[in-house]
C-alpha cells in the first residue's frame, strides 16, 4: 500500500514537473532570426511538420518541445494552413494560439475606379504577397476559374481595397471583387429610377464605366451622368472619347486624332449609336448609383476646362462657345 502511494506521488510529481517545465517553455519569449519573421504552413501539414517549418524559418526553439506543447494542450489537430508573421517578444504559446486560430498575416490590394481589366491584372501580377494562379491564363479562362458567366471581363470587378491572407490566390481576390460588383449592381438595379433607358443591369454597367472615365472631379459626376442619360434617351450619339480610346487598345499612343473619331469601330460612339458592346473600365459605387438615379437636367453637352472640371451646356451653340473658350485646339467634344 505504501509503495502504491509512493508510486502515485512520484507520478504526480513527474507530471507536475513536466507541466511546470512545459509552462516555462510555453510562456518564455523566443528569439527570432529576423523581425518581422514570416513563415508559411502548407495545407495538410500536421503539428510536427508545422513545428519544423516554424523552426526552419528562424524561430529559435526546439521543434519537439513545441510539438509536445500542442499535444499536451489538446491543440495538435487544430493547425491551420496559411502565412503568419511574428514580432520579437512572442512566446511559443502565442505562436501555437495563432496557428490554431488561423490568425494569418494579411496584406491588401487596391483596385482603382476607372482602371481597365488589363491594368487590374498588372496590379495583381505586381503584388508579391499573392500566389499568381492567373498568370498565363487568358481573360476567358480567368472568368471561368472564378465562376463568372460573362464572356468579357471589363467592368465586372468592383474597385475597392481588398484584404487577403498572404499567399492567397489572385483568383480568390478576383472572385471576391466579381461577387462584390454583382451585389452592388443588383442592389442599384432593384432600386433604380424606372425611367432610366437601360434594358438590363449590364447596360447600366456599361454606362457607369463611361461616366467613371469621363468624370474629372467628383462634384461633376451627377451632371456627367445626366448628360449621357439625356443623350441616350434622345437617340443622340454618345460621342465619348474614352470609349474610342478603349477600342484603339494598345494602338493608342496618348494622342486621340480626328481620324480616330471618324474611323468606324464597335467602340466608336461617334459613328455608332447607343452604348458600346462592353464596359470600358471599372466603375465605382458613385457612378453605378448615378446612372440608375440620374438627376433631372436639360444638359446635353460638356467640355473639359483643363483643370479637371467641365462646362455643361444645353444647346450645341452653347457647347461650341465653351469649346472655343476652353479647348480651342480640341478636335472633339461631348
Amino acid at each position: 500500500m505504501r509503495f502504491t502511494i509512493r508510486l502515485i506521488s512520484f507520478a504526480i510529481l513527474v507530471v507536475a514537473g513536466f507541466a511546470g517545465w512545459l509552462a516555462w517553455f510555453a510562456f518564455s519569449p523566443v528569439s527570432l532570426g529576423k523581425t518581422p519573421l514570416e513563415f508559411e504552413i502548407r495545407p495538410g501539414v500536421g503539428l510536427r511538420g508545422a513545428a519544423n517549418e516554424i523552426a526552419s524559418a528562424g524561430v529559435e526553439f526546439q521543434s519537439w518541445k513545441f510539438t509536445w506543447l500542442g499535444r499536451f494542450t489538446g491543440k495538435a489537430g487544430e493547425v491551420k494552413a496559411g502565412s503568419y508573421e511574428l514580432a520579437q517578444g512572442v512566446t511559443p504559446w502565442e505562436i501555437l494560439s495563432r496557428i490554431t486560430r488561423g490568425d494569418v498575416s494579411q496584406a491588401e490590394i487596391v483596385f482603382v475606379e476607372g482602371k481597365t481589366f488589363r491594368e487590374l491584372r498588372a496590379v495583381l501580377d505586381a503584388n508579391s504577397n499573392l500566389r499568381h494562379d492567373s498568370r498565363g491564363l487568358t481573360d476567358v479562362e480567368v472568368l471561368a476559374r472564378i465562376g463568372a458567366t460573362e464572356s468579357h471581363p471589363e467592368g465586372l470587378f468592383f474597385p475597392d481595397t481588398y484584404l487577403f491572407a498572404k499567399r492567397s490566390s489572385d483568383l480568390d481576390v478576383l472572385r471576391r471583387a466579381y461577387q462584390a460588383m454583382r451585389r452592388r449592381l443588383s442592389i442599384e438595379w432593384e432600386n433604380r429610377d424606372m425611367s432610366v433607358p437601360y434594358g438590363d443591369p449590364y447596360q447600366a454597367l456599361i454606362m457607369a464605366s463611361i461616366v467613371e472615365k469621363e468624370t474629372g472631379r467628383p462634384e461633376d459626376r451627377p451632371f456627367v451622368a445626366s448628360v449621357f442619360t439625356n443623350r441616350l434617351r434622345r437617340g443622340m450619339l454618345l460621342q465619348t472619347d474614352p470609349s474610342v480610346i478603349y477600342g484603339l487598345g494598345e494602338a493608342f499612343d496618348g494622342n486621340l486624332r480626328k481620324r480616330d473619331l471618324l474611323t468606324d469601330g464597335e467602340y466608336n460612339t461617334y459613328t455608332r449609336p447607343g452604348l458600346p458592346p462592353t464596359p470600358i473600365s471599372m466603375p465605382g459605387q458613385a457612378s453605378l448609383h448615378l446612372v440608375l438615379h440620374p438627376p433631372q437636367s436639360d444638359k446635353l453637352y460638356f467640355v473639359a476646362r483643363g483643370d479637371g472640371t467641365s462646362v455643361f451646356s444645353r444647346t450645341l451653340e452653347e457647347h461650341n462657345r465653351a469649346v472655343a473658350q476652353h479647348q480651342k485646339k480640341n478636335t472633339g467634344g461631348n
